[in-house]
């Protein structure tokens, strides 16, 4: 009778296959167990047993095979019980295998001819699995399985995905390049001699802009003085008896006024004017461009500590610090467990 030993024992602890369940690449143990198609499709059943004669056999799905060794190496690992061989062999599943995609088998040889389309129902099948796994409990081995096969199920879809779409963007990304190479020295040159152009200009504005300074400080000194004359005038000429019919009265109300208008277009001429080069819709002019220089980063450090694009920056590198191992001061490596 042949032995199952390695069979029996090999269902109780998988893992322990190849360590204290020993395996030999020319030695078959009998038992029940499965294998990857050759193709990369489902798995299929292999069962290994003694004939008559004494002799080590081998079956993979309904098909005998002349040397039990060729298939040894692929299914040792993944033994299963008898009852659920023999319902595979009979038409059943195995108990890891994830739902039909009910959307593809309704659409049979319908499928949409549009990639995308397929693809699209495809997902919308695997959605409507997922949903309903997602509320049952992982309570067993063959549950979490089926799992974690439909997840590479559903990864797969999102492989094709990707393929599919870099197929249909690449044409689109290859004439963008081209159009980007046609156009860069074109676009690239042009602004370089601007700027070259514009640094030109930098000196010649900049001592207009000092001349302009020096212009309105002065036209500021003469609209206060012309100010202050004015009032000075329209005091004197209120403290004058008021008789309308006095010439000289009058006259002193009016030079008080003169001097009152002088002073307001001084003020006017006194307002800052655009120094500039240029047309209309080609000015060139001088503006003022702000950047810091650091001059004690710990206490800048302490300034911008609260805002959030430093929390953000700190906490993408304690994350790296933590993926290398290494605690910083002011942080703890937090290990979570997640299936992957």
């Amino acid at each position: 009778m042949a032995d199952y030993s390695f069979w029996i024992n090999a269902l109780k602890d998988p893992s322990k296959i190849g360590t204290d369940l020993p395996v030999h690449e020319n030695d078959p143990q009998p038992g029940f167990y499965r294998m990857r198609n050759r193709d990369g499709g489902d798995m299929v059943p292999v069962a290994i047993w003694k004939n008559g004669s004494g002799e080590i056999v081998a079956k993979v799905g309904n098909r005998m095979i002349d040397n039990p060794t060729d298939v040894w190496s692929f299914c040792c690992r993944f033994p299963v019980l008898e009852g659920v061989y023999r319902g595979f062999v009979n038409g059943g599943s195995w108990p890891d295998t994830p739902p039909e995609n009910e959307a593809i088998a309704k659409a049979g040889h319908n499928l949409p001819e549009d990639p995308f389309e397929a693809i699209k129902l495809e997902l919308q099948g695997e959605i409507e699995i997922a949903e309903d796994l997602l509320k049952k409990p992982v309570k067993d081995q063959d549950a979490a399985d089926m799992v974690a096969n439909f997840a590479s199920r559903v990864a797969a879809i999102k492989k094709k995905a990707d393929e599919l779409h870099s197929v249909e963007k690449r044409p689109i990304l290859d004439a963008a390049k081209e159009t980007d190479d046609k156009w860069r020295w074109v676009r690239d040159k042009s602004k370089v001699v601007a700027e070259q152009l514009k640094r030109h200009l930098d000196s010649f504005l900049a001592e207009q802009r000092r001349l302009e300074a020096e212009r309105q400080r002065k036209a500021r000194e003469d609209a206060e003085a012309k100010r202050r004359a004015a009032e000075e005038a329209l005091k004197k000429a209120r403290d004058v008896s008021a008789n309308p019919n006095d010439p000289e009265d009058e006259a002193k109300r009016l030079e008080a006024e003169r001097l009152a208008d002088e002073a307001r277009r001084a003020e006017a001429e006194a307002k800052a004017k655009a120094v500039k080069a240029g047309r209309t819709g080609s000015t060139v002019s001088m503006r003022t461009f702000k950047s810091a220089e650091i001059t004690d980063y710990d206490k800048l450090l302490e300034a911008l500590k609260g805002r959030d694009e430093m929390k953000e920056l700190v906490q993408s590198l304690a994350n790296r610090a933590a993926k290398a191992d290494i605690e910083l001061p002011g942080m703890k490596i937090v290990k979570e467990e997640r299936a992957v």
